[in-house]
């Protein structure tokens, strides 16, 4: 969905780590547009070196009030820009075709490729940078109005049918009900994902305790985060009581604590494709990104408003409105 690294709380596709969330950035994306304030011309000249030029952008930035989170962003994208380019490069040696050429051997021979939305972003702050110079007068023309902005549309998540949603819990049941080694993990971490939606790394902090039993017809668990720039994702979802039995077997048997899954997140991840892989599943590798995608959108079609969805899931107001229009496609509306 809007992918965490995307925004706060998205989740979505992986995004370059060379760079800052690209969700989280206000200004710099495809779908937007960053009109300079040409009134603030920098000392510069078109002989002065792009150092120079992003240096007194991002002074202009600061002077415009632009957010942490957007000179972050532009400050990381130039700043591989300048790295490929060389600092000491004047700017009326910049042509359009250099542009061309840092874009093609960023996706193709940086050896980081970047995501679809990444790319977009960086050529966004290429335009926004030679569009400023050549605003205010330092440059005679702009070269990177010609180069064709990227669409940011990564494509569509692939989640499980129903049928699949029945024969990967028939497959996790199977572990359950073997008589020679009975295994609960697999069917209460299938069960719990698709009832819950919740993402690798909030299964993976899960306490024994964040599970509430002392009501057996309206279970619950506890999402929590520490960090206090996180709490909005703070939230307690109920389960169906059905899980209560596997549960119960589950501690018996594995006898976590304090983490409810005492094993490492690479290990879930594990079972996750083993169990898919034993139901049959070829058109998707079963993981917890397809399962929180399936249970977001079982959810849809059962009429829960967009809201309590929204809050289920953990995500912003920002990161929700990218996540509920891929909901939509899949939800076929």
């Amino acid at each position: 969905m809007a992918n965490e690294q995307e925004s706060p709380n998205s989740v979505a596709p992986a995004i370059d780590a060379a760079s800052p969330s690209a969700a989280a950035i206000d200004v710099i994306d495809s779908d937007s547009t960053v009109t300079p304030d040409f009134e603030l011309a920098p000392p510069l000249r078109a002989d002065s070196t792009l150092r120079a030029a992003t240096a007194a952008f991002e002074e202009y930035m600061v002077r415009k009030g632009f957010s942490d989170n957007t000179i972050k962003a532009f400050r990381n994208d130039l700043k591989i820009f300048t790295g490929f380019m060389g600092a000491d490069t004047t700017l009326n040696h910049i042509n359009s075709q250099h542009l061309e050429d840092y874009l093609t051997w960023m996706q193709n021979e940086r050896g980081a490729p970047c995501s679809a939305k990444t790319l977009a972003r960086r050529i966004t702050s290429l335009k926004v940078l030679f569009g400023w110079l050549h605003g205010v007068g330092v440059i005679g023309s702009d070269p990177a109005e010609p180069v064709a902005q990227q669409p940011a549309r990564p494509p569509l998540p692939t989640i499980l049918r129903d049928q699949d949603v029945t024969r990967i819990l028939r497959a996790a049941q199977d572990y359950l009900w073997d008589r020679r080694r009975s295994d609960a993990r697999p069917y209460l971490l299938v069960s719990l994902l698709l009832q819950t939606g919740i993402k690798k790394a909030e299964c993976a902090r899960l306490l024994v305790s964040d599970l509430n039993r002392s009501r057996p017809q309206s279970p619950e668990v506890t999402i929590r985060y520490v960090d206090e720039e996180q709490a909005h994702k703070n939230r307690i979802l109920s389960l169906n009581p059905a899980i209560l039995p596997v549960l119960t077997q589950y501690l018996d048997q594995y006898k976590p604590d304090p983490y409810l899954f005492d094993c490492t997140p690479r290990n879930l991840e594990y079972v996750l494709d083993e169990v898919g892989q034993k139901a049959g599943i070829r058109n998707v590798q079963v993981g917890f990104e397809t399962l929180r995608w399936t249970c977001a959108v079982r959810d849809f079609r059962n009429g829960m408003p967009e809201e309590r969805l929204r809050q289920k899931l953990g995500l912003s107001k920002i990161s929700w409105r990218e996540t509920r229009e891929k909901i939509f496609q899949l939800a076929g509306r």
